[in-house]
C-alpha cells in the first residue's frame, strides 16, 4: 500500500469541499483507494489529507497531472501545497 499525504492551505473550506468531493471518480480511476481529511485544530483552512493508492507509479502520475494542477486553482488552494509519497515500513503497537 501507498500512502500520500497533502498539505495546503485553502481561502475557504466550503468552496474547497465540494471541488475536492467533485475529483473522487477521478481519483478512484487513478487507483486511489480512499483516504481521511483532517484539518488543524481551530484552522478549517489548513487542510492535511491522507490517501491510500493502489501503487506508486499511480500516485506519482496523478500528483503531477495538469488535471490535479487545474482542480487545486479552482478549488482555491493558497500557494504550493505540500504532497509526499510514503511507503509504509511498518505497524507498532502503542
Amino acid at each position: 500500500m501507498v500512502y500520500v499525504v497533502v498539505k495546503h492551505k485553502v481561502e475557504d473550506y466550503s468552496r474547497w469541499k465540494p471541488v475536492f468531493d467533485e475529483h473522487g471518480t477521478t481519483r478512484e480511476k487513478a487507483g486511489c483507494e480512499g483516504g481521511q481529511l483532517f484539518h488543524i485544530s481551530d484552522e478549517p483552512n489548513n487542510i492535511f489529507i491522507l490517501f491510500e493508492w493502489d501503487k506508486k507509479e499511480n500516485a506519482t502520475e496523478f500528483v503531477e497531472s495538469e488535471d490535479l494542477k487545474k482542480r487545486m486553482q479552482k478549488a482555491g488552494i493558497i500557494g504550493k501545497p505540500e504532497i509526499y509519497i510514503l511507503e509504509k515500513i511498518e505497524d507498532f503497537p502503542v
